[in-house]
């Protein structure tokens, strides 16, 4: 691999290919009595002059070496002592560290393009969302409702009870979704206010109890992104007031400003690049690509909306950027809780399908307003399929699900005779 910057001393370069870095790591750590290592991908860092390189031993990373890249030396003081790398060869020796790199497995399968038409459900998504076909979601963007914020909009019992609908509905999120595609939430810690003056309110971090759940159902964690708003968006909370105007130490409390848009992926999770090189339409990857500005920092400044219909709805920018950077054109964009159908209304500016979950007659008949105004508005056909499961109950579907099971017993080999058969003893122990 040869350099392909350009910069004011790469002609100064001792060490100007990864070839060459490679060297002069391999003859440092022999030269420590350290063998039987890899070394990783190096990486030039041109802010330090430096070039970085991994080293791996049993499938383990266990430090990394610096070589300046002008007098090609070893940098001791940036590099990982020779100390710790001996170390850490003999715990990883004696079973003390587990494997610690990730392989990205190569999908072999065929790339899946969903034939799933716009959809509008009507009904509760960990109910309706059974109904829909494993892996047939592109990307999933949504906003779910905050914990008791607005008395209006949610009203759970329980914190535990509004974790446990997540946890539901992330779930099915996880069984239609693609493998290796993203799922990005919306969500901020929300303030419970006190009912009377002698308590305190109380806050809750949903967003890092929602993470906790993410991974525990097999997703892997991309990135973090700060929503941040004016700043005279957040005092419309009332927080921070009170030290505003007294001053007193230990009440201060920070007006919130800023939301978390949580990115995460799939797993399995392929290469990024097996989506790009693998679509059986070239052109698709081309127009989907970022002209212009985009946004380079997990800061996104962003002014709030406001819609009479709705308390609490999301900007469509927000929603545009997150479906610009995380699908391409012609991909279904699921939002399980849809509200009016501002992810919608996105998705279809973008050229992308939609599958919309809400669980709210007026605002499904509000999304359902706005979309059929869109598409007279662009002289387009914008045809969706509308669906009402709102009355249906857990019980129909674990009838759903054991329908499912049935399914998958008879693809494993197992008769429709032996199905019968333990169903009738089932009864009959039943009885």
């Amino acid at each position: 691999m040869t350099d392909v910057k350009k910069g004011s001393d790469i002609m100064n370069k001792t060490i100007k290919t990864a070839k060459e870095a490679k060297e002069v790591v391999n003859k440092y750590l022999c030269d420590n009595n350290i063998t039987n290592f890899e070394m990783g991908l190096p990486e030039i860092i041109d802010r330090y002059r430096l070039w970085q390189i991994p080293v791996i031993y049993k499938d383990n990373t266990i430090g990394t070496i610096y070589i300046n890249y002008i007098s090609g030396e070893i940098n001791k003081s940036k590099s990982s002592n020779i100390n710790v790398l001996v170390s850490r060869i003999s715990k990883i020796d004696d079973g003390k560290i587990e494997k610690t790199n990730k392989t990205i497995k190569k999908n072999k399968k065929e790339y899946i393009i969903s034939n799933l038409e716009n959809t509008l459900i009507l009904g509760k998504s960990q109910l309706a969302l059974k109904h829909i076909d494993d892996q047939c979601v592109d990307m999933i963007f949504t906003s779910p409702p905050y914990y008791n914020a607005k008395k209006e909009y949610s009203e759970f019992d329980t914190y535990d009870d509004y974790l446990e609908m997540m946890r539901e509905v992330i779930r099915e999120c996880k069984r239609v979704l693609i493998d290796g595609k993203f799922f990005i939430i919306n969500s901020s810690h929300v303030l419970i206010p006190r009912t009377k003056r002698s308590e305190s309110s109380s806050r809750i971090a949903v967003p890092f109890d929602l993470h906790s759940i993410f991974i525990e159902e097999g997703f892997e964690f991309v990135d973090d992104i700060i929503w941040q708003k004016p700043e005279g968006a957040g005092w419309a909370s009332g927080r921070g007031r009170r030290f505003s105007a007294d001053r007193n130490a230990m009440q201060y409390k920070a007006v919130p400003v800023t939301e978390y848009v949580m990115v995460y992926r799939k797993k399995p999770c392929v290469l990024i690049d097996y989506f790009i090189r693998n679509h059986p339409n070239k052109e698709i990857i081309e127009d989907s690509k970022i002209n212009g500005d985009y946004d380079k920092t997990n800061i996104w400044y962003i002014s709030p909306a406001h819609d009479k219909r709705h308390p609490a709805i999301f900007p469509t920018e927000l929603a545009k950027k997150v479906i610009k950077y995380y699908s391409f054109k012609n991909d279904v964009i699921l939002d399980p809780f849809a509200g009016i159908g501002t992810t919608a209304l996105s998705a279809i500016d973008l050229d992308r399908r939609f599958l919309m979950v809400e669980c709210n007659k007026d605002y499904m008949d509000a999304m359902k307003k706005d979309i059929n105004k869109k598409a007279n508005n662009l002289f387009s056909n914008i045809s969706y399929q509308y669906i009402d499961y709102s009355n249906e109950k857990e019980d129909n579907c674990k009838k759903i699900n054991l329908n499912k099971d049935i399914i998958n017993l008879k693809k494993n080999g197992i008769t429709e005779e032996e199905i019968h058969k333990v169903l009738i003893e089932l009864k009959k122990s039943d009885n």
